[in-house]
């Protein structure tokens, strides 16, 4: 991909994070980005094209991580839990706009090809971690359960407090005004040893009924 693609697409992620998609015009866009409208035509066409890019852009990377973490045998699965954990948070506190534009996206009538690949990405990613799941199944690590539900304890935890970012606040003692960077070093260590516990108890054989 070209530098001044990536470019555009940095900087619709940014203003569509910020101003929301219908918010956003392709002008406001070619303006941050330095290029003219012909430019981000030539490249994408439309606005909904473009947030189609972004979205696979985006999440291209995070199923290429989760397909290296199954191949790596010098992990066990439950070294791969914790790191799917540690990457899924580091992910979405770091990627807050990204974040909100595909649940934005996700639950909007706009556009049901956009919705339709944001579900066939979270598809494609459950797959990944469903062969994590199933191999420490096989080894007797871990017990049956529905993935699909456990995954999305995960991410619904996630989301619940990067989408209600005053309620988060509130929990961990913060004020108000407090800087994203500040909230994420505060919010990330306390998701993580909470996921990583909840997952042990929720996966662990030991504890099959």
């Amino acid at each position: 991909m070209s530098d001044k693609r990536e470019d555009i697409l940095t900087v619709a992620e940014e203003l569509f994070g910020e101003k929301g998609f219908d918010g956003t015009s392709v002008r406001d866009i070619a303006q941050k980005a330095g290029v003219n409208l012909a430019m981000i035509s030539y490249y994408f066409g439309s606005k909904e094209k473009l947030l189609e890019y972004l979205i696979e852009f985006r999440a291209g990377y995070a199923y290429g991580i989760l397909e290296e973490l199954n191949k790596d045998e010098s992990l066990s699965p439950w070294n791969k839990i914790d790191r799917l954990v540690e990457f899924y948070v580091d992910r979405v506190l770091n990627n807050l706009r990204f974040h909100n534009i595909m649940y934005q996206e996700a639950v909007s009538s706009r556009s049901d090809e956009i919705r339709d690949r944001i579900i066939a990405i979270k598809m494609r990613n459950l797959e990944q971690i469903t062969k994590i799941i199933t191999d420490g199944q096989q080894k007797k690590l871990f017990r049956q359960v529905d993935v699909a539900m456990t995954v999305g304890s995960i991410m619904g935890t996630i989301s619940s407090y990067t989408l209600s970012r005053p309620y988060g606040c509130q929990v961990l003692a913060l004020g108000y005004d407090v800087s994203d960077e500040n909230y994420r070093t505060k919010l990330a260590p306390r998701l993580k040893a909470h996921l990583k516990q909840l997952l042990r108890a929720h996966l662990d054989i030991k504890n099959e009924e």
